[in-house]
């Protein structure tokens, strides 16, 4: 039991829980993500059922579901690091739709679930490479949609209009939120300018990031900006 509780005043003592509220409330802290997480799947999950029960309905498109699991992991993205790569509009709206639409194309094509959703998936990720739409949640909607068109309802293309509800509301009122609260979004980097004696340039990054042969959710021009303030901030010390 005492060894219990060190580790948690060891873990958690006063800096820790300090930390813990500032990380909270700060510029870019876990209430500013939570909220607009449930408020982003509230209004794209809220109006998209009423969509449905108003007009889908009409068409025969009841049955459908009025929210995708996948937005969750999105608007996790969207909300709490909107400067990564993979939380821009277009990994966000594209990822997704191009995802499910291979899912469901697997599906139809191979019948089987586990064959489907494994090729689905790997699929996904070949489509999202090629468009520049790389986005996590993407591959949960190509297993999503290959087991939804192999399954007993056999999903079909009217199944694409929840998900590309979902994704129009979660935009909108991701880039009204990220912008209200001081993140542009689509993120744009810091434009820097290199200056003689600089002791490298953004030709350099781009090198060593090769020389790695890893690939880093940030971009180039953000690594440039963080490395020159981070020279500025030596220089004034």
């Amino acid at each position: 039991m005492a060894r219990t509780t060190t580790r948690w005043r060891d873990g958690w003592g006063n800096s820790r829980i300090g930390g813990l509220v500032a990380g909270a409330i700060g510029h870019l802290g876990w209430v500013r993500g939570a909220l607009g997480g449930m408020l982003g799947i509230a209004i794209a999950g809220g109006v998209t059922l009423l969509l449905e029960m108003k007009g889908l309905e009409q068409a025969g498109l009841a049955a459908l579901p009025f929210l995708l699991a996948p937005l969750g992991a999105s608007a996790v993205l969207v909300f709490c690091v909107p400067a990564s790569p993979l939380a821009q509009p277009w990994s966000v709206v594209g990822g997704n739709m191009v995802s499910a639409i291979v899912g469901l194309t697997a599906g139809h094509s191979l019948g089987t679930p586990w064959l489907a959703a494994s090729v689905g998936v790997g699929l996904a990720i070949v489509a999202m490479s090629l468009t520049r739409s790389l986005h996590p949640p993407g591959g949960a909607c190509a297993l999503l949609y290959a087991l939804g068109a192999t399954g007993d309802q056999s999903w079909g293309i009217g199944h694409l209009v929840p998900l590309a509800l979902n994704l129009i509301f979660l935009f909108q009122f991701g880039w009204l939120y990220n912008n209200l609260t001081g993140h542009p979004w689509p993120h744009r980097a810091p434009k820097v300018q290199h200056k003689t004696p600089d002791p490298y340039t953004r030709a350099d990054i781009e090198a060593l990031l090769a020389e790695w042969d890893e690939v880093l959710d940030v971009e180039v021009d953000d690594l440039d900006a963080f490395v020159q303030a981070l020279l500025r901030k030596g220089k004034q010390a």
